[in-house]
């Protein structure tokens, strides 16, 4: 042992080891400095440690061999050796070690390309948003919780939920909705990447950390194309000022992209703070909000609580009335039925009505009473009349663009529809149920190459969500496409929308038994919740007796299929049968449809 330690000082590998590690430490923090300030790809400084920890071991070897013939220093011909291996080692090392995308922060790989793997496994419409990117564009990432307690996240979604829907306000802005840039909380991927899957040129990120009557908040706009920093701030500001902190902050960014208030003729600046502005008040609101997004019957009696202790708070409180009313008509359509059903929609009724005495300028409370008046009424030209205020009042929605193409769609006017989806999903370009609908109404165009198109991109966004398959399905039929049809339909996941899916595809085939008896099955198990599937189905069976029979029940449980009636292919085979008027009239419809009829 002691002769190996005499032998390792002899060397000088003790020395050499020291010294090589102060010199790549110092080195390190250069590249860093350098790094942050030019936006450099972190990949170079991955680079650098890889060829560091190389060289390492190359240059305790040169010490050891120059110790062995007793001279410290390097001839020419050592330095370019020493150089080549530290090239070789450090590609090498690079080439096969596995690496993984930063955390998207203000520092990280912010001018990196995607991988070009990456964009083309993208369908052509999410391409499309990455390939038209509008100089002023923002999306508002979720700012980060900082304050240590999970029950503290939902400020920090209300305070970039404000932001998004302050930045709204601004003409020629395109701002980026909750739903699509939420989808990026804690993601890896690249600053780059990220404003590239949504369209934007910039980003707005940041952290909030709440104490006791004190709030820091800091906020960085970055300019995605090269990293670089457009604005940033940190507030530290007694809470009592958040609500003037967001109206800094939301100044500070428009100011920066130069955007100037919405002047379009009808708009109304919206805020969803209590009009008393208590803080209180406006907290129970945000736990509200964030209940209601899980989608559950057990979240939304959770979030209609945090809505009336918000009104417990500030009576006045349009935005909680409204929320409130939103909240039992999602109870009444998805959770209960009956008489319970019925008293759910009566408190609907009664909330959102408060609400628009309140505030009669609420576009969220006009977009409420649209879904009321559709869902609970079926008041298809009420909803459509409160549904175009609602956008009036603030014709950068996306959600209000997309809730009037629904109403224009039920009313027969799916050009129109489908215009509008597209202008919406500009503002949420990862909305995987919006693209859905896209498919059903360029569907009913016959357009059945871009609505093969959408669907394709929605179940890229969202694979294991039902229906996608099932209306893919339907475009094979109509293209006279049976066995695609059937392989199409046994994709979507197993339930009552592949059974469906099933059995609408064997419809076409030639197999008649196998037909006849999916029929029967899905009748025997579904009569009550898919008659108005089951009367597509005799549709396409070109069995019109029993077409109507099943639509006739699907009107007396209720089905909202029946408001499909006007952009339906299979059902509009029989428009012309006089039965079809009749109906019509007796659900409030019109009979006249620009949707295409399967022949």
């Amino acid at each position: 042992m002691d002769e190996l330690w005499r032998g390792l000082k002899q060397r000088k590998l003790v020395q050499w080891a020291i010294a090589y590690v102060a010199f790549a430490f110092a080195l390190l923090q250069g590249v860093d400095i350098v790094a942050q300030r030019f936006a450099w790809p972190d990949q170079i400084e991955r680079v650098l440690i890889l060829a560091l920890a190389v060289g390492f071991f190359v240059a305790i070897v040169l010490a050891w061999y120059h110790g062995e013939r007793g001279a410290q220093k390097f001839s020419g011909a050592e330095i370019m050796i020493l150089a080549l291996l530290l090239s070789i080692g450090g590609g090498l090392l690079w080439r096969f070690a596995p690496t993984q995308a930063p955390a998207a922060t203000v520092t990280a790989v912010a001018n990196a390309a995607p991988p070009a793997s990456v964009m083309e496994k993208q369908p052509d419409l999410l391409a499309a948003v990455a390939a038209n990117i509008p100089e002023k564009s923002v999306a508002v990432l979720p700012f980060v919780n900082d304050s240590g307690a999970k029950d503290e996240q939902f400020f920090s979604d209300g305070l970039s939920q404000d932001l998004i829907t302050a930045l709204s306000q601004f003409a020629g802005l395109k701002v980026i909705n909750r739903d699509s840039a939420f989808q990026f909380r804690d993601s890896r991927d690249s600053i780059k990447l990220i404003a590239q899957k949504l369209g934007v040129a910039h980003l707005l990120e940041g952290t909030v950390q709440r104490g006791g009557d004190e709030v820091r908040i800091t906020a960085t706009l970055v300019n995605a194309a090269d990293g670089s920093i457009l604005w940033s701030q940190r507030y530290d500001r007694p809470y009592k000022d958040l609500f003037a902190l967001q109206d800094t902050i939301t100044q500070a960014v428009a100011g920066a992209l130069k955007a100037k208030l919405l002047t379009a003729p009808g708009a109304v600046v919206q805020s969803d703070r209590p009009p008393g502005g208590n803080l209180d008040a406006y907290m129970a609101y945000q736990r509200g909000v964030a209940y209601y997004a899980l989608g559950t019957e057990a979240a939304d009696h959770k979030a209609g609580e945090a809505f009336s202790e918000a009104i417990r708070l500030d009576p006045r409180y349009a935005a909680a009335h409204a929320q409130l009313s939103g909240t039992w008509n999602s109870l009444a359509s998805q959770f209960l039925g009956g008489a319970q059903s019925a008293q759910a929609n009566a408190k609907a009724r009664a909330a959102v009505n408060t609400a628009l005495k309140l505030d009669p300028d609420s576009a969220l409370a006009h977009g409420i009473n649209s879904r009321l008046l559709l869902a609970a009424d079926r008041n298809w030209t009420g909803a459509e009349a409160e549904a175009r205020r609602a956008l009036q009042l603030a014709p950068n929605d996306g959600p209000a663009k997309f809730h009037l193409s629904t109403i224009l769609a039920i009313l027969g006017q799916t050009q129109q529809a489908a215009d509008l989806t597209r202008q919406a999903l500009q503002t949420d370009p990862r909305n995987a149920n919006w693209y859905g609908w896209l498919v059903v109404y360029l569907t009913a165009q016959g357009r059945l190459d871009e609505a093969a198109q959408a669907s394709n991109t929605a179940i890229a966004l969202q694979p294991g969500a039902v229906a996608n398959h099932e209306q893919l399905a339907i475009i094979e039929i109509l293209r006279g496409e049976p066995k695609a049809a059937l392989a199409t339909a046994q994709q979507e996941p197993s339930g009552v929308w592949h059974d469906i899916a099933i059995t609408l595809a064997l419809q076409v085939g030639p197999d008649r038994a196998k037909a006849d008896a999916a029929l029967l099955a899905l009748i025997d198990k579904d009569a009550d919740l898919a008659p108005y599937q089951i009367a597509q189905v005799y549709a396409l069976r070109r069995d019109p007796d029993a077409m109507f029979k099943w639509l006739e029940h699907a009107r007396s449980v209720r089905d909202p299929g029946v408001s499909y009636l006007l952009f339906d292919p299979l059902i509009l085979r029989y428009q012309h049968d006089p039965r079809f008027a009749a109906f019509c009239k007796k659900i409030g419809l019109p009979t006249t449809t620009d949707a295409v009829a399967m022949k």
